[in-house]
């Protein structure tokens, strides 16, 4: 394991360097698993390996993510998992084989439940007239000895597997504790049956050796049918891809399988039809659901030209879409991937769980023998026995590693269905502790693209007759401003032609020729050099550079005062104000620290209420920002959505990214908001809290079955049969206390 911490070491000095150590990252699908233990033999295993960066073993999935050199023989993994007692194989969640194999693993697991049940059933049931004061119904000793034996030794060979295993690489696990438990209640059971006096009913526990592997068996069935659930996020997200596309040919369209589709390739998606691939609009237009990739739930309009997601559903209208994406690079297949590394990451707080479970088993079979050996001074020691049993099979440490991998599983799966992708466990338990939440604006508080908010006449034309001037100067430009006044036209309803010998000047505005007369359109310093006089609208002037909108002027050779002010401000999203105002309500103070000027900023940190404000900021000050807050003891969550906002996202104790920015700020990021929307945000902080309440509460109960169970059954006041139950029952109300988590859902909007 040192090789592998070296390793990783080399890796992560290197990628600060700037060099990337080729690697490759793969999930992998364990067999054997019981308890935290096993976790921490297996990930001992796989580090181990030379190559081997690094492991992380979830018990509740029981998959291993393994980071590891590229190119190097995966052999070696399989052939040290197998040595440790846990087979692996590599895992694909996409395809349908994999939950077809599940499916049937799960049914097994209930065929073996029912059997078990069945056989042990006679053993139990014969002792209850006894409990009323009548004669018991128990059966013959050899047919007691025949049934316990095919339920000990058939249906619990699984604990011994596991049990032989732990004991060869020198360790406990729940396996070891069941079989040391039972056997010793079946072996004590069968030296009476041939020891007993002729004529005589012997003594015997056979029932309470194999109710209690029943009781095992369906405590792992229950836990194993609700981790199923804890998966729901991935299954739902992977059954979005279609397994076949409509090709546009030559000849016309063609139904292949999604395999055959290239980049570029043109497909046919007819209404109510999933898209197959990434692309983009090239004919039609339609309403397009995608909800299951963005958690928006109301449909969006789609175009020519707009760009469409694989998974999303068309809903009214034909589409014709130029593949730009296929397979594991869909935004869908970097979804599910971001969704399984999550759920396979490891909390901190996990970790110090591992190292507890390490110690737990050795001191429970400490325990166990004290319980044996002191309380044959007392009770005798038949009885001592029995109750030495007990603290074995209550102790067993299933609630314990389950308590927090299945919180994070649900947790980070209803996350992704609301369009909150978390990339680690690690992100998720830092965001309960978030105090202070660092904004840029552009593009994350606000829309992050110019709309025009004023059109005033200042001479003799009205508003129309300037504003069809304006318009028909910028019908051919590029700049934002320019559609922005043209949308802003569009929607008073007034057009023009497009203005003849068209140029731009570069960072001043633009010109041209309207009837034959030259007009010009620009900023400040464009109407400076024409010696176009500002003076007589400085008030306006005024008032609009206070609430930091962009201004532009309108003017027409001979007149020597403009004959149009158009002011342009950068508008807020629409969940801005209603994201500080939840920020707020959870005692969350919020900062707004942007590279633009600070009459900007002041504008929107105004109207949204924010009274820590940073203007003109570099980004790599934003990061300086950042770190100072953390330094004096603030939990700080940065969200931006630029490449400026990368090194912030980094040094943020919980980096939050807007997928509609930039590949680079998610990159940087813990948490990435699959829409646009900053309501996104509190709702993250949320559903990190609910998570890490659940988390909490999982290990309280986990603790307190251990700490109150072991010593009721060290003092003879639980039976064998009882404590099984009892550790059954640990196991699943713990996943199912994480499954409560899938009815969260974010704060509706106003």
């Amino acid at each position: 394991m040192d090789d592998a911490k070296q390793l990783g070491a080399a890796s992560a000095a290197l990628s600060k360097a700037g060099y990337q150590l080729g690697s490759e990252v793969r999930q992998l699908s364990l067999e054997g698993m019981s308890c935290a233990g096993c976790v921490r033999r297996a990930e001992n295993a796989l580090l181990n390996v030379p190559g081997v960066i690094s492991a992380e073993v979830d018990l509740a999935s029981h998959q291993a993510r393994v980071v590891f050199i590229a190119g190097m023989p995966t052999d070696v993994m399989f052939s040290a998992l197998k040595t440790a007692g846990y087979p692996g194989r590599w895992v694909n969640l996409e395809g349908p084989a994999e939950q077809d194999l599940q499916v049937n693993k799960l049914r097994g697991e209930q065929r073996h439940v029912a059997i078990a049940a069945l056989l042990s059933a006679p053993l139990a049931l014969g002792m209850i007239p006894a409990l009323f004061g009548y004669h018991d119904l128990m059966l013959p000793p050899l047919v007691q000895l025949v049934l316990a034996s095919i339920v000990q030794f058939y249906f619990g060979a699984r604990f011994y597997r596991g049990a032989w295993h732990a004991l060869r690489n020198r360790a406990g696990n729940m396996d070891l504790l069941v079989a040391l438990g039972t056997s010793a209640g079946w072996a004590l059971s069968t030296w009476h049956v041939f020891t007993a006096p002729a004529g005589v009913m012997p003594v015997l526990y056979y029932e309470a050796s194999a109710v209690i592997i029943s009781f095992v068996l369906l405590g792992k069935y229950l836990e194993s049918r609700a981790k199923r659930q804890t998966l729901e996020a991935i299954r739902a997200l992977t059954a979005l891809r279609p397994e076949m596309a409509r090709l546009r040919t030559a000849g016309g369209e063609e139904l292949v399988p999604l395999e055959q589709i290239t980049l570029g390739d043109q497909v046919l998606i007819q209404p109510g039809e999933r898209v197959p691939v990434d692309g983009i609009i090239r004919e039609g237009g339609s309403h397009v659901d995608e909800s299951m990739l963005t958690g928006e739930s109301l449909p969006a309009s789609r175009q020519p030209g707009d760009a469409v997601s694989a998974g999303a559903m068309n809903q009214d209208g034909m589409l014709v879409v130029e593949t730009t994406a296929i397979g594991h690079d869909t935004m869908l297949a970097r979804i599910v991937r971001l969704v399984e590394i999550a759920q396979a990451s490891k909390a901190p707080i996990q970790r110090l769980v591992d190292r507890v479970s390490a110690i737990f088993v050795p001191v429970v079979l400490l325990i166990a023998a004290f319980t044996w050996g002191l309380g044959s001074l007392w009770v005798g020691g038949e009885q001592a026995l029995l109750n030495a049993i007990a603290v074995l099979v209550i102790a067993c440490p299933c609630a314990l590693g389950l308590a927090t991998p299945t919180a994070i599983m649900v947790g980070t799966g209803v996350a992704a269905r609301h369009g909150i992708l978390i990339r680690d466990a690690q992100a998720l338990e830092l965001a309960h502790k978030v105090d202070t939440v660092i904004f840029d604006k552009t593009g994350t508080l606000t829309e992050g693209k110019p709309s025009m908010i004023s059109f005033a006449a200042l001479g003799d034309l009205d508003a129309e007759a300037a504003l069809a001037l304006a318009v028909a100067l910028q019908r051919n430009a590029e700049h934002p401003l320019a559609k922005a006044l043209l949308h802003y036209a569009a929607e008073q309803q007034v057009s023009a032609n497009a203005a003849s010998e068209f140029r731009v000047q570069a960072g001043l505005g633009a010109s041209g020729l309207v009837n034959n007369q030259p007009i010009w359109l620009g900023n400040q310093r464009l109407m400076g050099d024409l010696k176009v006089n500002l003076e007589g609208s400085a008030n306006l002037i005024k008032q609009h550079e206070a609430q930091g909108h962009t201004l532009s002027w309108l003017a027409i050779e001979g007149q020597p005062n403009p004959v149009a002010l158009m002011a342009f401000a950068d508008t807020l999203k629409s969940g801005a104000r209603d994201t500080i105002r939840q920020l707020r309500m959870l005692n969350i103070d919020s900062w707004l620290i942007t590279g633009d000027s600070q009459a900007a900023a002041e504008a929107v940190g105004t109207e949204l209420a924010i009274h820590h404000i940073e203007a003109q900021v570099l980004p790599e000050d934003k990061a300086r920002h950042v770190q100072a807050l953390r330094d004096k003891g603030h939990v700080v969550a940065m969200i931006g959505d630029g490449i400026n906002d990368a090194p912030a996202l980094a040094a943020a104790d919980v980096g939050m990214a807007m997928a509609t920015g930039t590949d680079v700020a998610m990159h940087s990021a813990g948490i990435t908001l699959m829409r646009g929307d900053p309501q996104l945000v509190p709702a993250a902080l949320d559903i990190s809290r609910h998570t890490w309440r659940k988390i909490r509460q999982n290990l309280f109960w986990a603790f307190v079955y251990n700490s109150v169970g072991i010593p009721l059954a060290a003092v003879g006041l639980l039976n064998p049969m009882l404590a099984g139950a009892i550790m059954a029952l640990s196991s699943v109300s713990v996943v199912s206390n994480a499954l409560l988590l899938k009815r969260w859902a974010p704060e509706k909007k106003p």
